[in-house]
């Protein structure tokens, strides 16, 4: 029986950020020519541990282990010298190089970089894996796979033969995820070890040999991808059993709340970022908004929010027993108008919420100009706060804990509960779950459901096409900034989808 060689063995690794114990004596191994997948809910040291592999933090304790030999990684320079390379969910490029520029970027060699001999080097690398790449496209002129593709090129370039993904489908189309998965198993193939880090549990399913589990720090155990199930999986992240059906409740009665018609808005760079949009969203429903990143859904959001300055078009909100054009005015402006409207952005902490306040002051944001007195009321809200506590289960040592000390899924939780008790007729929520876990995800997905039912229009702008496909009623899809299509996820795939993504829609096109 031929003997598994173990490319990566970390044995009881433990780091500390002052009280909170990040990992607690984790032993994880990494075969040579597999794909191991890292599950665990947020909070519970995934990317912590890869980091310590990838030289970004030093182990308070632990020995690792690479190809047999003990070793100390305590810079990324010293983890590329071992071979190791991670790419990040947050890509670590310079937009106005080449992809050729930028991946030789750093390297020794002098400040002339010799393309033909690059360019020959890229290809080859390229052409051994199934990676479509141009070595002299310009960063800022790449689709998000194209820049994945840059980065995972730059470390096989650099020798790399311990690969290591954060969340390498988050923004990926299901056509890009496949071709990614493709690449993946060329370089498994090849001898090249693994690791991938990401909260789509169908995905693991799909392309990994084995699958280690953390919860809350501590290493659960690793099993074979053959041998598992979401549910299975899912239990052993969370420690009980999960259910995994996302609800889509049917409402009978749908008013129209909101139409949008011909909007055109105009970014810094003159270029417009909303090209001529028009749908109408209905209270009693949720309309998905797909798109790959960049296609204009932070602008459209921001321009219905009265955040982005409109170009041509209205936007027009039920208010009474009229609509009302709200273009031009400022979120005051609109709220005065009595128009009832939320908004839940993607930077939950730059634009939602401010990190260094704590939850009763954040509740103040939106309630403060509503006292009569020169007195602030800090008692209403500080109630509120309390009960969001307790429906929501927020995590956290209390109301007068700065949110930024908060975990991301709690963060979430915050603001969401912040905008839904103000009973809003529109809900518009930006990647609601982006990188939260499976427990604190199905909790945003019912608070959704429930502003449904009590009939408020819900537009989800989202990245997960599984999510998107099982709790809309409707999806509209976004592509360079225009509305490629308008679909019934329950009778379009998501391949339809996919390709009105990359504005391929054509026949397959369904309008809802």
């Amino acid at each position: 029986m031929e003997q598994i060689q173990q490319a990566v063995e970390m044995h009881n690794i433990k780091k500390t950020f002052g009280k909170v114990v990040a990992n607690n004596n984790v032993s994880l191994s990494l075969r040579k020519g597999e794909i191991l997948a890292l599950l665990g809910e947020n909070g519970s040291g995934k990317t912590t541990l890869m980091n310590m592999l990838a030289g970004i933090y030093y182990p308070d304790h632990g020995e690792i282990f690479i190809h047999g030999t003990e070793v100390q990684i305590r810079s990324p320079k010293e983890a590329f010298d071992l071979g190791i390379g991670m790419i990040h969910q947050h890509f670590k490029l310079v937009d106005v190089l080449t992809a050729a520029e930028n991946i030789v970027l750093g390297l020794p060699g002098g400040v002339q970089l010799d393309r033909k001999k690059a360019a020959a080097r890229i290809s080859e690398i390229s052409e051994k894996y199934g990676f479509e790449i141009d070595p002299n496209k310009k960063v800022y002129n790449m689709a998000v796979s194209e820049k994945q593709t840059v980065e995972i090129v730059k470390v096989l370039y650099r020798g790399a033969d311990i690969l290591i993904l954060d969340e390498p489908t988050a923004v990926l189309t299901p056509q890009e995820t496949r071709k990614l998965f493709d690449v993946l198993r060329a370089m498994k193939a090849d001898g090249k070890s693994i690791i991938i880090i990401t909260h789509k549990l169908h995905e693991v399913l799909d392309v990994s040999d084995r699958v280690a589990i953390l919860r809350k720090g501590e290493y659960i155990g690793t099993v074979e991808t053959a041998e598992a199930t979401q549910q299975s999986l899912t239990e052993a992240m969370v420690g009980r059993s999960i259910s995994l059906a996302i609800e889509r409740p049917e409402v009978e009665q749908k008013d129209e709340l909101l139409r949008v018609q011909g909007l055109t808005c105009i970014n810094a760079e003159g270029v417009p970022a909303v090209r001529d949009v028009s749908f109408t969203a209905y209270g009693g429903e949720i309309l998905g908004i797909a798109g790959v990143a960049g296609s204009g859904q932070k602008e459209l959001c921001e321009a219905i929010a009265g955040l982005y300055h409109v170009k041509e078009g209205t936007v027009e909100f039920k208010a009474g027993t009229g609509f009302e054009n709200i273009v031009g005015c400022k979120p005051d402006e609109i709220f005065k108008k009595g128009v009832s409207l939320a908004f839940v952005p993607e930077d939950r902490l730059g634009m939602g919420l401010v990190g260094s306040l704590d939850m009763v002051d954040n509740m103040l944001i939106r309630s403060y100009k509503n006292n009569k007195g020169p007195l602030v009321d800090r008692k209403t809200p500080k109630q509120v706060c309390d009960e969001l506590i307790e429906a929501l289960e927020i995590v956290t040592p209390g109301t007068s804990t700065p949110v930024r000390r908060l975990s991301g899924g709690n963060v979430q939780k915050v603001l969401l509960g912040r905008e839904i008790h103000y009973n809003p007729k529109v809900l518009m929520v930006a990647y609601p779950v982006r990188g939260l876990d499976i427990n604190s995800s199905f909790k945003i997905y019912d608070l959704l459901n429930e502003q449904k039912k009590k009939g408020v229009a819900v537009l989800f702008v989202g990245e997960d096409l599984d999510v998107l496909m099982e709790i809309s009623d409707r999806i509209m899809v976004l592509c360079g900034g225009a509305v490629s299509g308008i679909v019934d996820p329950r009778t379009a795939t998501k391949e339809d989808v996919g390709l009105l993504m990359v504005h391929a829609g054509g026949e397959k096109e369904a309008k809802a």
